[in-house]
């Protein structure tokens, strides 16, 4: 029996999905798209987890994007539209999550997987990570969301230079750049996120829902209808028992202790 293409660990209230295709440097297909959904699902439905990692399996890739061979194997329009639509709804899934999520990058990120990683709130890459779009190079261009997400969180002119060459760059360049967070050293990579994931962890899931929900959907809105939302979302937040433990842990002068709720 072949191993899944896609594996949940668990570690207190940080789950980590694993894209366990090391044999493929992780690439995406249709079946391990629909077992990505799946995990995100089950994690969604799991209150116990507040924090969630996306890594690849091996010391490779985390993602060196869609599997080629897979797409090359497809005939005809409708093909290639139930793959697109599977890996828009699943990357939208991510994006629009209510849990914090963070990508443990560590190794190749390339098309797909550059895609996938800014469906992510959080990123932290080895010294040794790759990252490019090198759609252009095949006759396609990132179809995964890349062209919109790229150009909304880097320059423009950065957005563009990526996508129209297919350049890759490296880790240092991608933090220049405000594509990844930070760089670690590659053996330093799970403790670092981990030390990330846990703090996020002991934090309210219930005021980190309201505060992604705040963020998403304040980005799509005018300003002042962001600042409206915002309002609203702060004043659920403030009544709160999580808003009250916090306030009572900080004028007692002790940890707080979240129950989300």
């Amino acid at each position: 029996m072949s191993d899944p293409s896609v594996k949940v660990e668990a570690s207190g209230a940080v789950a980590t999905i694993v894209l366990n295709r090391p044999d493929t440097l992780n690439a995406l297909n249709v079946d391990t798209l629909l077992e990505l959904e799946a995990a995100l699902t089950e994690l969604e439905r799991d209150d116990g987890v507040h924090c969630i990692i996306v890594t690849g399996a091996g010391d490779r890739a985390f993602v060196a994007g869609g599997d080629i061979a897979d797409l090359n194997s497809r005939l005809g329009l409708s093909h290639y539209l139930e793959f697109a639509e599977i890996i828009h709804r699943v990357f939208r899934r991510f994006e629009t999550t209510d849990k914090p999520t963070i990508a443990a990058v560590n190794g190749w990120a390339l098309g797909g997987g550059v895609e996938l990683m800014l469906c992510l709130d959080i990123r932290i890459a080895v010294e040794s990570a790759k990252f490019g779009l090198p759609e252009i190079t095949l006759g396609l261009f990132p179809g995964a969301g890349g062209s919109q997400r790229t150009l909304r969180q880097l320059a423009p002119c950065v957005a563009r230079e990526l996508m129209f060459t297919g350049r890759r760059i490296g880790a240092a360049e991608a933090v220049q750049f405000g594509l990844i967070n930070r760089v670690v050293a590659d053996a330093e990579l799970r403790s670092a996120v981990h030390e990330t994931a846990d703090a996020i962890a002991q934090k309210s899931p219930l005021v980190l829902k309201l505060l992604k929900r705040a963020l998403r959907h304040g980005a799509d809105m005018p300003s002042e209808a962001a600042l409206a939302y915002e309002q609203a979302m702060i004043g659920l937040a403030l009544d709160s028992e999580d808003a009250h433990e916090g306030c009572q842990a900080f004028l007692d002068k002790r940890a707080a202790v979240f129950e989300g709720r």
